[in-house]
């Protein structure tokens, strides 16, 4: 007889798969490392700012401690930031550390948790997690259907995720639509804005949702250092919330779940504010060439307010894992989303010019 360990819901998840990273796709393939491009997991192509270096190397030398579990140098400057006290701040082993410590701190077992179609796929895995109930609504437009998921909120429903801009659509909510529809929600129902990618919107999309957590004690504010501040590999997140949410939040994460050198590097990236104006303008020139091209080659695409872009190649449900096939032979590495059921198409992170040049040429001979 075959042993089995753990909860139904538990072994009914599918582990969730990461861009493959360029080793991997050397060995697969038996290309040069130097020569791979990849443009797969939404990294920043500058990579981690100088300042964030620098600081990190001067963090070095206290490895042998233990990292400041309060992270009081870190909670200041972001409070300082967003003009909140520092105990409305919790910190992540990044963002998905946050979305995972809100679906445990706030949902019971059975309990539901309301997401869109299209959205990240940490929120149905956090879901499958508790053992709660999946309220999915359907996209419209490969975004959020406010509507939708305001109506699909039931008496046991106890959490909301809603992602702006969208991963992996790139799909944005305007401030004023997003902020009436949480002004709807009811107050015993914590919404998690997951703000992953604010920091690529243009001037004219800004809203202040800090101001909103002020107003609304049922929402939960995410970002994250991993994208235009360059420090995915560091792994660390912040939520923004009021004191009766992060309580719990706390309650829960690790006592050590931002290391020394995250501290210290999220430190640094968020006063440089140089290297995050340097990152948006490169990431809007790249997506202006992308989309191009992609009208040049009668390609759908999603419009994107991230450093992404959702592109379709191809009509029938093998498009997607051919070309990104034939991509990898090329030595380029792209995402397929087809585990967000989206098999005709792949997402494109935004990287430097010499790299979206070589995934456009290549694309073409896929294509081909």
């Amino acid at each position: 007889m075959t042993l089995q360990f753990g909860p139904n819901y538990v072994r009914a998840i599918a582990p969730y798969v990461a861009g493959k990273p360029i080793s991997e796709v050397a060995r697969e393939f038996g290309l040069d490392e130097a020569h791979i491009v990849k443009l797969a997991s939404n990294e920043n192509p500058l990579g981690m700012p100088e300042s964030a270096q620098r600081a990190i190397a001067r963090a070095a030398s206290e490895l042998g401690r233990y990292p400041d579990s309060n992270a009081f140098e870190l909670k200041a400057a972001l409070a300082a930031r967003y003009d909140v006290p520092p105990e409305w701040i919790t910190l992540g082993n990044g963002s998905n550390d946050i979305l995972e410590l809100a679906a445990h701190a706030f949902v019971e077992r059975g309990q539901s948790i309301v997401y869109s179609q299209y959205s990240f796929a940490v929120y149905a895995l956090a879901t499958q997690g508790l053992g709660a109930r999946h309220l999915v609504t359907p996209a419209v437009q490969h975004g959020h259907d406010l509507d939708a998921m305001l109506a699909a909120i039931a008496d046991d429903t106890r959490l909301v995720f809603v992602a702006n801009p969208n991963n992996p659509t790139g799909t944005f909510i305007d401030g004023a639509t997003l902020e009436a529809f949480i002004a709807k929600v009811p107050r015993h129902v914590v919404v998690v804005l997951d703000e992953a990618y604010t920091e690529y919107l243009a001037a004219g999309k800004r809203y202040d949702s800090i101001a909103w957590v002020r107003r609304y004690p049922n929402l939960l504010v995410s970002r994250t250092f991993s994208k235009a501040y360059g420090l995915a590999g560091l792994r660390i997140g912040f939520a923004i919330a009021q004191p009766e949410l992060t309580d719990l939040l706390n309650r829960l994460r690790q006592p050590f779940n931002v290391n020394t050198l995250a501290q210290a590097a999220a430190v640094a990236a968020l006063a440089d504010t140089a290297f995050l104006e340097r990152s948006a303008a490169l990431n809007a020139e790249g997506y202006r060439l992308l989309t191009a091209a992609f009208e040049r080659l009668e390609l759908e695409y999603v419009p994107s307010d991230g450093n992404f872009v959702l592109v379709r190649v191809g009509s029938d449900d093998g498009a997607g894992g051919r070309v990104n096939l034939a991509l990898l032979r090329q030595g380029v590495i792209v995402r397929p989303v087809g585990n967000y059921g989206l098999p005709q198409w792949l997402r494109v992170t935004i990287g430097l010019p010499e790299e979206n040049a070589a995934f456009l040429a290549a694309l073409e001979r896929a294509l081909a």
